[in-house]
């Protein structure tokens, strides 16, 4: 299927690693040129080289803090004409209230929850009327909140009621707002976290893959930038102020 997005320009946050950089490398495959944006700029290089060896299109890079809204800023002011954004940066702790502390939550909702909310908002008024369209990447957690994942549950659903809410009336100005809700994906920051569950439960970080349930197991990255690809395309121009769920049926479990 032709997804009609050649010579489309895409931004994608926090695109040196995991779900980010599959995406990228997904948009580029077809045919869009992609700036990537993350903290690192030794693993932008890294992401960098790995898409131009794979894709015959113009790829750049920025290295960037987006819980810093003047760096925002500077970026979209930068990025004038873009046809498709999609906001991935940011990775919320887990915990409970009590585990998670007023410093490292107002840390993490700085990046995830006030970064996507600050591109949101330059990306949307350099959009407005030539139109493009805007993919929150957030994830099931707000979908289906947990006591353990306290400060994830709530920025999530934030950003989530943002989506639909953007995304309800954005077509007037030309412009789509989705989002992407992952569940449990292979990521190197999913294998840390179930690394250290595994040296916690059993004293052996190599068990791992164990805490899956063989039924159900973890998506991969490929799965989400797929979505996001077909997303960001003509083929779901009725498609805004929604979330797609992936995350192998758990939210309905």
């Amino acid at each position: 299927m032709d997804l009609e997005l050649t010579g489309k320009r895409a931004l994608i946050t926090g695109a040196s690693k995991g779900i980010g950089l599959a995406c990228a490398e997904r948009l580029a495959d077809e045919g869009c040129d992609v700036h990537l944006v993350a903290r690192s700029a030794e693993d932008l290089a890294a992401a960098e080289a790995r898409i131009r060896d794979n894709a015959n299109v113009a790829v750049s890079t920025t290295a960037a803090d987006l819980s810093d809204s003047l760096q925002v800023g500077e970026l979209c002011e930068a990025s004038r004409g873009l046809d498709i954004l999609v906001n991935n940066a940011g990775a919320i702790p887990a915990g409970s209230l009590a585990d998670v502390d007023e410093a490292t939550w107002r840390e993490a909702w700085d990046l995830k929850v006030f970064g996507y909310i600050n591109m949101c908002r330059a990306v949307y008024d350099h959009m407005r009327g030539r139109g493009g369209v805007i993919i929150n990447v957030i994830g099931a957690g707000g979908e289906r909140p947990s006591a353990g994942y306290a400060a994830g549950a709530g920025g999530n659903a934030a950003l989530m009621a943002l989506t639909r809410a953007l995304g309800g009336t954005s077509r007037k100005d030309n412009i789509r707002v989705v989002g992407v809700n992952p569940g449990q994906i292979v990521t190197e920051r999913l294998e840390t976290l179930q690394r250290s569950m595994a040296e916690k439960r059993w004293g052996d970080a190599e068990r791992w893959q164990e805490l899956w349930d063989p039924r159900y197991p973890p998506g991969q990255p490929e799965h989400i930038a797929d979505m996001v690809a077909f997303l960001a395309s003509p083929r779901s121009a009725n498609t805004t102020g929604t979330i797609v769920t992936i995350d192998g049926g758990h939210c309905a479990r």
